[in-house]
């Protein structure tokens, strides 16, 4: 695990490998924690550690490398005190004791209704011709893709009811994004909200802009009021947006109290196996849900990997668990050590990557019939008696995750994915690509190293779907083995290039590539 204490490096790398492609100019943008211990406090989750980003720059043939922590207010405080004072996913952090009497009733009175950390250390969304780090709250920073300065912090609130919302958003032709949140705090009660916001033309810099014009899509009422479904994406195709309120949940009521109970924000979340999974249908320019009830067996899911109709069906693929382990392998404690790690989690739920094939012209008198007429499917979508649609996915493969694809393909039927390939250890030690035709694979991997996720950049003159390359930061846990940026063409994931890193970089989450303008 990469503990990085880098405030600022910028360098070109070392050592360049192989050729850069002359089209490839841009930047990669990554996220993720990179600061775990400070002042003698440490966190306990790595999902807790204050996020530091990283930019890969593809110039002439050259690669640069930038690295800062986000100057989120949470990083400021922290560093201010020179130890960790603000709470995170799995760490919940208390008054200092030497602190008076009065300053700490009021901190712990100032906790009785949460608020949550701006450490946005997941994603990074677009918002307009603007940038922000995201993570699932209700603050998100923007900053400067280029310098990776910060440039201030975002309250959702201030521009629409959410108290969270997600870190993968999506992107239309037009440049429109669409992302989905929960508004906790209702007097409806707590409901998901889908909403929309417009690409702007205004002056690149000026705070908040884009997110001015914000448009809500959709609200739709959870199906529990004190246990909203916790989710981490959603899918989209050209007339409808995929939510899944999954039987993992959000106990609000722990959630309101755990700072008095001792209890982190992590531990509010709870899996309940013997739910169900409700597969909401809504179609985007009408702002409302279809009226049939879709639903399949509990599971727990984070990532969508696409969607898309066909012939009166709308198909999508996401990552799905059995479980809810995956938080908890996590902890620090867990994953200091490879033989512990796979010791406490060789039990755990594998992630599988599975398909949902939802129809759309539904006869209310065909009860006990598969509805599923796409040829080939090995998907069944069956009516029930009270016309609802009982829904049974097909398993396209096993042990992936992180996925990828290009995403001119996103909201259309596609053939590929790319992914990270999962074994019970703490980081992942392969790249692969999925046909899901086929289903048969390819992967790339080196003894010692552990890429993160798979970043696909479509060719100039790309004329089948995997026409371009595969970009990821690899790491080792080797002091002799320094990182590098690698390059693999997408179709066979042979390596075209790679370029040695001096200085530290961390194992990170999720991020963009940003093309050069013209």
């Amino acid at each position: 695990m990469q503990r990085s204490f880098l405030y600022l490096l910028m360098s070109r790398s070392r050592a360049l490998a192989g050729c850069v492609p002359d089209w490839l100019q841009g930047t990669l943008l990554r996220n993720g924690p990179g600061m775990f211990t400070l002042g003698g406090t440490t966190y306990n989750h790595w999902f807790d550690g204050m996020a530091l980003l990283h930019s890969f720059t593809f110039k002439d043939g050259e690669v640069y490398y930038r690295s800062k922590f986000l100057q989120s207010d949470t990083y400021k405080k922290n560093m201010a005190a020179n130890r960790i004072i603000v709470s995170e996913f799995g760490t919940m952090i208390y008054p200092d004791p030497c602190k008076n009497i009065f300053s700490r009733v009021f901190s712990h009175l100032s906790n009785a209704i949460s608020d949550f950390t701006d450490n946005n250390l997941i994603n990074i969304i677009q918002y307009g011709k603007d940038y922000y780090t995201s993570s699932e709250v209700n603050y998100i920073n923007q900053i400067d893709p280029e310098s990776l300065q910060t440039i201030g912090r975002v309250n959702y609130r201030n521009h629409i009811a959410l108290n969270l919302a997600t870190a993968h958003p999506h992107y239309d032709k037009e440049g429109n994004t669409y992302n989905m949140g929960t508004s906790i705090v209702n007097l409806r009660g707590p409901n998901y909200v889908i909403f929309k916001v417009p690409l702007n033309v205004l002056t690149y810099h000026k705070k908040n802009v884009a997110l001015k014009n914000i448009q809500e899509v959709c609200s739709i009422p959870c199906r529990s009021k004190y246990y909203p479904s916790y989710f981490h994406s959603f899918g989209l195709t050209e007339n409808f947006i995929i939510f899944v309120e999954q039987p993992f949940k959000l106990d609000i009521l722990k959630l309101a109290t755990a700072y008095f109970r001792g209890v982190t924000w992590g531990r509010c979340l709870r899996f309940d196996k013997e739910d169900i999974t409700l597969i909401h249908l809504i179609d985007r320019r009408k702002g409302k849900a279809v009226s049939t009830k879709f639903y399949t067996d509990a599971l727990v899911m984070f990532h969508h990997v696409n969607a898309y109709e066909e012939e009166q069906h709308v198909v999508f693929d996401i990552i799905t668990y059995k479980d809810s382990k995956l938080y908890d392998m996590f902890y620090l404690h867990n994953i200091t050590e490879d033989n512990h790690f796979i010791q406490t989690n060789k039990t755990s739920s594998r992630p599988a990557c599975q398909r949902f094939i939802l129809p759309l012209n539904i006869d209310k008198d065909l009860s006990g019939t598969n509805l599923v007429k796409l040829e080939g499917s090995r998907a069944s979508a069956v009516q029930q008696e009270d016309g609802s649609v009982y829904c049974t996915p097909d398993t396209l493969c096993e042990g992936v995750e992180l996925p990828r694809i290009n995403y001119k393909f996103n909201g259309k039927k596609y053939r590929y994915f790319y992914s990270l390939k999962v074994k019970w250890s703490p980081c992942p030690n392969k790249i692969g690509k999925v046909d899901v035709v086929t289903r048969q694979g390819l992967e790339w991997t080196e003894e010692d190293y552990y890429p993160s996720e798979p970043v696909f950049v479509a060719a100039p003159d790309a004329k089948e779907e995997d026409d371009g390359v595969i970009l990821s930061s690899v790491i080792s846990q080797n002091p002799e083995k320094p990182p590098f940026l690698l390059i693999l063409d997408a179709k066979n994931l042979k390596e075209i290039a790679r370029a040695t890193i001096s200085g530290s970089v961390h194992m990170d989450l999720h991020g963009i590539f940003i093309p050069k303008k013209d």
